[in-house]
């Protein structure tokens, strides 16, 4: 674990924190990646029994949720980082948690026009908030617009009854619906998370759910397969899924469902009209940089010889404590070699298109040779195809994804794990001490 100096707005502790991260290194990075913010909302009304990520039911009212405070240190978050990002620019901002659709109009507003105030955006910079049906109204939508937001995620899950409720969710049917219509209206640009093979789920129920979806033509589809993650009500207490077959053939009936539909399969979960990828998600895919703020989020930053994680407090209340005395950053260590190509891997794999052979040394400072055994074994196995300009899975390779990235699982590795956290990807790997 690498030892990071204290933060603060003082130029001699900016400068102090820029040399650090600029001494001299193993990794040598021609060009620094694109860079992305994440904003994490720790909050929501109640907790899904599925959920693994940094959510947090809060047991009052809204109301008492305590919004100010804690924009105020996401705000003290972003100066604290700023001698870290100095002069790049923002691509994407996503506003993930928890449920971000919470916040308050005007609170979104003071986050918003703090992070226009203290980062450079691209004229075109995607921003998009996570909401869920069950916190939303004309107006606020409207406000949200307003503020800023340009891509509204909505957090449908599923448009049956019976399923929303086995999930937890704070929704019902109807106001999915009329979450979706309003977001027609509002946003030039939206998402659509549903999710397939829940509990006891037919084929023909996961094609009405996704027919409806499809009925309103969102620009973008998130499609996630259930699955039991560890530490969740779900893991405890397991549901009964749908068998193997009865997945394969809701997976099959997707792809062909979605193609039908003018949509492009782009990454292992997400589903595309033409110009509406999400920029944000692929930064993530293709290896980019993001800084993220606010409790428990995770950053990637690379600088010429180096590439760090970092990730600040995970409990709100020990988030909010600790930024009274200007303190964020719970762990931070650099990326090691070996594990740097692995989650390179780990990412790119991820879409379909796969990724130019010239992007891996980009991204990790390495020369693809150091994966030419994984490569080769995946290779020989029908797992991915390449020449000179790409590498990428094949049918069989995206099927058994696990499979193929666990190629390049470091030998030192004794477990990786990947966490979507909202939207953010953070990866976990445990490696024997030297």
């Amino acid at each position: 674990m690498v030892k990071i100096p204290v933060v603060s707005a003082a130029p001699t502790a900016a400068n102090d924190v820029a040399a650090f991260f600029l001494r001299p290194g193993a990794l040598n990075l021609p060009n620094l990646p694109p860079l992305a913010l994440y904003v994490h909302w720790p909050w929501c009304v109640r907790k899904c029994p599925y959920c693994d990520f940094n959510s947090h039911e809060h047991a009052g009212a809204v109301e008492a949720i305590p919004e100010g405070d804690y924009l105020a240190a996401l705000r003290a978050d972003l100066e604290a980082a700023l001698p870290l990002v100095w002069g790049r620019r923002i691509v994407s901002v996503f506003v993930g948690g928890g449920t971000p659709s919470l916040l308050s109009a005007a609170g979104l507003d003071r986050l918003l026009s703090d992070v226009r105030a203290l980062l450079p955006l691209e004229a075109d910079c995607e921003i998009t908030l996570e909401a869920n049906p069950g916190t939303l109204e004309a107006a606020k939508f409207s406000a949200f617009r307003a503020a800023g937001v340009n891509r509204l995620s909505i957090g449908v899950q599923s448009f049956d009854d019976a399923q929303l409720a086995r999930l937890g969710r704070i929704h019902d049917r109807a106001q999915a619906i009329a979450a979706v219509e309003l977001a027609q209206r509002t946003f030039d640009n939206f998402n659509v998370d549903l999710m397939y093979a829940l509990p006891g789920q037919t084929l023909e129920a996961a094609q009405r759910d996704i027919e409806r979806a499809l009925s309103f033509a969102p620009p973008h589809l998130s499609l996630y397969q259930l699955t039991l993650e560890p530490n969740t009500v779900f893991a405890k207490y397991p549901p009964q899924l749908p068998d193997e077959d009865t997945v394969a053939a809701i997976g099959e009936w997707i792809e062909a469902r979605t193609a039908e539909a003018g949509y492009q399969h782009y990454e292992i979960s997400a589903y595309a009209r033409a110009g509406h990828r999400c920029r944000h998600n692929l930064n993530y895919w293709q290896f980019g940089d993001y800084l993220g703020i606010g409790a428990g989020a995770h950053s990637k930053l690379s600088f010429p010889h180096r590439v760090v994680r970092q990730v600040r407090f995970r409990q709100p209340a020990s988030y909010l404590r600790n930024a009274q005395q200007g303190c964020f950053i719970a762990e931070s260590a650099d990326v090691g070699r070996a594990d740097l190509a692995f989650e390179f891997m780990l990412n790119a794999l991820r879409l379909r298109e796969g990724f130019a052979p010239t992007l891996f040394a980009e991204r990790t400072g390495l020369a693809l040779s150091q994966v030419e055994r994984p490569l080769g074994a995946a290779e020989s196995r029908g797992l991915i195809v390449r020449d000179h300009r790409r590498i990428a899975p094949t049918p069989l390779g995206w099927r058994f994804l696990s499979d193929l990235q666990s190629l390049f699982l470091p030998e030192a590795s004794r477990a990786g794990r990947v966490h979507l956290d909202g939207a953010v990807l953070s990866i976990q790997v445990h490696t024997a001490p030297e």
